[in-house]
């Protein structure tokens, strides 16, 4: 099961923070934790580790025999980290982590962090696409984006039918529908068919 997804900067700032499971301690505490333990690696070491530091936080496991695991990769600045148990291959959460990242790539066109930044709801959206109680629903990029662009298309067009007034609104471009602003203002510039 996955635990945890985290994503955070090269200085440790969150800007993504996803528990599937109840913490013991803040959410501020468990990711320094991560973040001390996977910041010191040295690029050349593998993406995943044991860590039963984070007993502390997330419990201890059912199982003695059994700890819980960090998977991680860094892409330019972000380190996009996952939190698992014994029950999911490290390898297939590697791949995990890519679907994700072409995912948000193909949302925000070569994403960074201010993408994360100033549109978390939608990163949320995404990640909630892929992940659903700490278990994988959805692995096909093209599925996920489909999913997604028609939930923006969904948003977009709840905002033009409650907010008729709304500047962009309507006219030719925007599917043919006329607002009283749009209506006015073509009647005031002349350009209004007749």
């Amino acid at each position: 099961m996955i635990h945890a997804v985290l994503i955070f900067n090269t200085s440790g700032i969150p800007r993504l923070t996803k528990f599937y499971t109840p913490l013991h301690q803040s959410s501020q505490t468990v990711v320094q934790k991560i973040f001390s333990l996977i910041s010191v690696r040295p690029a050349g070491l593998c993406n995943f580790l044991d860590a039963p530091e984070l007993e502390a936080f997330l419990g201890p496991k059912d199982d003695s025999n059994e700890r819980w695991r960090i998977v991680y990769r860094n892409y330019a600045t972000l380190y996009f980290v996952f939190v698992v148990d014994g029950a999911e291959s490290e390898l297939g959460i590697l791949d995990l982590i890519q679907v994700f990242v072409e995912a948000l790539d193909r949302s925000f066109e070569n994403v960074c962090e201010l993408d994360l930044v100033f549109h978390f709801d939608e990163v949320h959206h995404i990640l909630a696409e892929i992940i659903q109680g700490g278990l994988v629903l959805e692995t096909n990029v093209e599925e996920i984006n489909t999913s997604v662009k028609s939930a923006l298309k969904a948003r977009k067009d709840s905002f033009v039918s409650s907010h008729p007034l709304a500047l962009g609104s309507g006219g030719p471009r925007n599917g043919g529908l006329q607002t009283h602003l749009n209506w006015l203002t073509d009647r005031l510039t002349g350009v209004s068919g007749r």
